[in-house]
């Protein structure tokens, strides 16, 4: 439903930001042609709802997360619920601005709707609310959440019955219920009538968690963790205790949730400086380990001290990590050969392909995020290069960075006991498969028009070489390729000396106004006195991508 700017004001529920929208209006009329721009880019569409659900700028209007947009897709979201039986809708929270009113906001819709709803007690992670569905027996989830986005963002994740964030065709079916949806003075908004949950279901989620780690291992190791001014803090405390771990020196900038992010420009811990006092932190503590969750907690990071590392420790690529937790999953025997699976994301590394192969397990590639990792058959392990990892898909079927950092720690613990660190560990397995190097090349855009162009750039003019590698092969993921569901996005296989392999992946992001390009190269290492050639190599050739790739698409 398609609204002008004086209609939007008259139906907006919340006073705040209809006041800004006429503010702009009068400035508008009144000639100023900074409001004019402002208000055609707020009203030149409608926030669109897809299989990321809805993340953008707070604001009025129908191209910013607000009241109106939340409320219209809660009853969108409803429609399509009841037209496939109703039932139990839980809704999280995290602690960025206005994310405890939407939440309140879509619980009053779902039970205007004739449908139950739950809301989580507090701002709490994002896994509990994904633990909370499939514990509850609910038929969808909500979460308000924008994760590691800037602090001007929110969002609104769904997810349905089964734990796992929604894929096509429900996005397409929700999108057509929320176009469907008429006059907000239409929609049923009790004031009550919804359970907000208790205590209780955090403690079944930490009683679920700690079942990550095995009883009775290693629980030596010093930590330095971060929740980067979001909600981790309390349950990954609370975790680590019950879990047998010694708590973690605590970044004390970053422990308690500001949905302003002040001492961060992007709350990512993939962002440069964004783990600048974490690392200050750990060179007053020298932590065995240094762990970082994002602001709603389903990533998690990991840095290590390095004596040859800029101020000390050394920064861990999600892939690196992700290998890590694999390989610590098939020692402990928590995999089992011929029935368990691992899997990835196409932009992540191959590494974890020839770890599962090794292991005896199955291994299946995806598409971007863990609503198609989740979906694996016979998953025991999924990981993003993104800091995204899925160690307990039974109990949480997302990423979780609670359960992660609960592993990273039993992990750095048990090499501890054998003195020995994650970073000799990467060793090994750089001579066992070669070493696998990644990389990423990202361009933020405020023109969305120019991530099209790229693309359409690279699909007309594809390069024959990059970085001195000959391009074997290009799939375009738009087709289909390999089995998977279209997407859009390019896949480039490279090949020649002096790598046992490379790829490109390139793709518009789901969740920010970026193109994205993944880089990955596959140096043979002879033995332990090949490494840091094998190292120099790699990281010349990525850099060589890296400006190839820019060239070539424009960026």
């Amino acid at each position: 439903m398609r609204l002008e700017p004086t209609q939007w004001i008259a139906e907006d529920p919340d006073p705040e930001t209809r006041a800004e929208l006429q503010a702009l209006v009068d400035a508008a009329k009144d000639g100023n042609d900074s409001a004019r721009a402002d208000l055609e880019d707020r009203f030149r569409g409608t926030l669109e709802f897809g299989t990321a659900g809805l993340r953008g700028a707070m604001g009025g209007g129908p191209m910013r997360m607000n009241r109106a947009v939340v409320i219209r897709a809660a009853a969108g979201l409803a429609a399509y619920l009841e037209n496939i039986g109703g039932g139990l809708v839980v809704i999280g929270y995290d602690a960025r601005h206005r994310s405890e009113r939407f939440a309140r906001d879509t619980a009053a819709v779902m039970v205007g709707a004739g449908l139950r709803a739950a809301v989580l007690p507090r701002p709490l992670p994002t896994p509990v609310l994904a633990f909370a569905i499939r514990h509850l027996g609910a038929a969808a989830g909500v979460m308000v959440t924008a994760s590691h986005n800037p602090p001007q963002d929110n969002g609104y994740k769904v997810y349905l019955g089964d734990g796992s964030q929604i894929v096509p065709p429900a996005d397409a079916e929700i999108a057509a219920r929320i176009a469907a949806v008429g006059p907000l003075e239409t929609v049923p908004r009790p004031e009550d009538g919804w359970t907000v949950l208790g205590e209780e279901i955090v403690t079944a989620y930490l009683d679920r968690a700690v079942g990550v780690v095995a009883p009775g291992g290693p629980r030596e190791v010093a930590t330095v963790y971060t929740p980067m001014h979001g909600v981790g803090l309390r349950t990954l405390l609370a975790a680590f205790e019950r879990a047998g771990f010694p708590a973690p020196a605590v970044v004390p900038r970053q422990a308690e949730p500001d949905p302003d992010f002040p001492t961060v420009a992007f709350p990512n811990p993939e962002e440069p400086g964004a783990m600048d006092l974490a690392f200050a932190t750990a060179r007053e503590h020298h932590p065995d380990v240094v762990i970082a969750n994002d602001p709603d907690a389903d990533r998690c990071a990991a840095a290590v001290p390095d004596p040859a590392a800029p101020g000390g420790v050394r920064m861990l690529r999600g892939d690196e990590l992700g290998a890590l937790l694999a390989v610590h999953l098939v020692r402990r025997g928590a995999a089992v050969p011929g029935r368990d699976t691992f899997a990835a994301s196409i932009v992540s590394s191959s590494l974890l392909s020839k770890i599962a192969a090794g292991a005896g397990l199955g291994y299946a590639d995806t598409l971007t995020g863990f609503k198609w990792i989740s979906r694996v058959k016979g998953l025991r392990y999924g990981y993003e290069e993104a800091l995204g990892y899925c160690v307990d898909p039974a109990g949480v079927r997302d990423k979780d960075g609670i359960t992660a950092a609960l592993l990273v720690a039993e992990l750095a613990a048990t090499l501890k006991r054998e003195s020995r660190t994650l970073a000799d560990l990467l060793d090994e397995l750089a001579l066992t498969h070669g070493l696998h190097a990644t990389d990423q090349l990202s361009a933020r855009v405020a023109d969305l028009s120019l991530i099209g162009a790229a693309m359409k750039r690279l699909r007309a003019d594809p390069p024959a070489a990059l970085a001195g590698l000959a391009v074997t092969g290009v799939d375009d993921l738009a087709e289909g390729a390999g089995g998977l569901p279209p997407t859009d996005g390019l896949r480039y296989h490279l090949a020649g000396a002096p790598v046992d392999g490379a790829r490109v992946v390139v793709r518009p992001s789901g969740t920010e106004p970026k193109i994205k390009c993944y880089l990955e190269v596959v140096v043979p290492v002879s033995d332990g006195s090949a490494l840091t050639a094998a190292r120099s190599t790699a990281a010349d050739l990525l850099a060589a991508l890296k400006a190839d790739l820019a060239a070539a698409a424009g960026i």
